[in-house]
């Protein structure tokens, strides 16, 4: 490996921390903000905010070659916001959380189908770490209450949402490295929000009371959790791994905690720092024990490099 390649990864994975950070400091905003507006009119006016922006600074960076992939990246976000906030209306918030989560296993085994190349074992400690710490902190310590025990709708939705977040991770790091990321950000964007304005009106009651919180989730999220955090995920997942950015993504629940202690005051019981400590230490043991170039897919190039 390169010194220059070495320090795009290098680079590329702290802007997915970057991305992991704004994404997990969002959640106390957008629920908030939920009270007075339905989930699906939300996520359209966050959606179509970023897609307006992303087309316009990309509007001339914008290639034909690379809209299939953007439909298809769009779609599968899309689908993956659908069931993960019609399973939580289904489901205990644990449950949910801890289902979702699985998505950090789930990307590997899928670019391992998908690629036909094994994942390094450390990788595969790393995520396993970062799997219990997720369970640990999504858990409550009785475990899932006996009542619970059974799955339902609810959680069969967050499970498949688990399942195409993972997909949309795989998919961002096979595309990026192929067509760049400018199209891929803004046309997946723009897709989402055209789903989302075809649905949003029959898909649930509407709900919408004009207000500053409501405002200011659709501006963070919609400018910042979206326009630049899903940007910036194309441009770095041309640089490092499907399953390296899982993993950091993983971090998202204790940043999520975090903000949330600092804004609301809530406290996270001992069983949940140990898991937020093994979600570090799974990010660690993968990040500090690099020594090789990590090949977990095919090496791309991109049409632009081409002379």
């Amino acid at each position: 490996m390169t010194a220059d390649s070495g320090s795009r990864r290098v680079h590329a994975e702290l802007a997915l921390v970057a991305v992991t950070v704004v994404w997990g400091s969002t959640f106390v905003v957008v629920k908030s903000a939920l009270v007075e507006i339905s989930t699906f009119l939300f996520l359209t006016l966050r959606f179509s905010l970023a897609a307006i922006v992303l087309l316009v600074i990309y509007r001339r960076k914008l290639r034909k070659r690379a809209l299939g992939p953007a439909l298809i990246a769009g779609t599968i976000l899309f689908i993956a916001y659908v069931f993960q906030t019609t399973g939580l209306e289904l489901t205990t918030p644990s449950k949910s959380a801890f289902l979702t989560g699985l998505s950090i296993p789930a990307v590997p085994l899928l670019n391992s189908l998908v690629y036909r190349v094994k994942p390094r074992l450390l990788d595969l400690a790393g995520i396993g770490i970062a799997t219990c710490g997720m369970v640990l902190l999504t858990v409550p310590a009785g475990g899932f209450a006996l009542a619970g025990l059974g799955l339902n709708r609810g959680d069969l939705l967050s499970f498949l949402c688990a399942l195409t977040f993972a997909l949309h991770i795989v998919l961002i790091g096979h595309f990026s490295k192929i067509h760049g990321f400018e199209t891929l950000a803004a046309g997946q964007i723009a897709t989402a929000a055209v789903w989302g304005l075809l649905t949003f009106w029959f898909a649930e009651p509407l709900r919408f009371k004009l207000s500053i919180d409501v405002a200011a989730a659709v501006l963070l999220t919609g400018l910042l959790a979206t326009a630049l955090a899903f940007t910036t995920q194309a441009w770095a997942q041309q640089y490092t791994s499907s399953p390296r950015a899982a993993l950091i993504f993983a971090l998202e629940p204790p940043v999520a905690w975090l903000t949330s202690w600092a804004l609301t005051g809530e406290r996270l019981a001992n069983r949940g720092k140990i898991g937020a400590g093994l979600i570090l230490a799974g990010i660690l043991l993968v990040e500090l024990t690099r020594n090789k170039v990590d090949t977990d897919e095919p090496l791309q190039v991109r049409a632009d490099d081409k002379v």
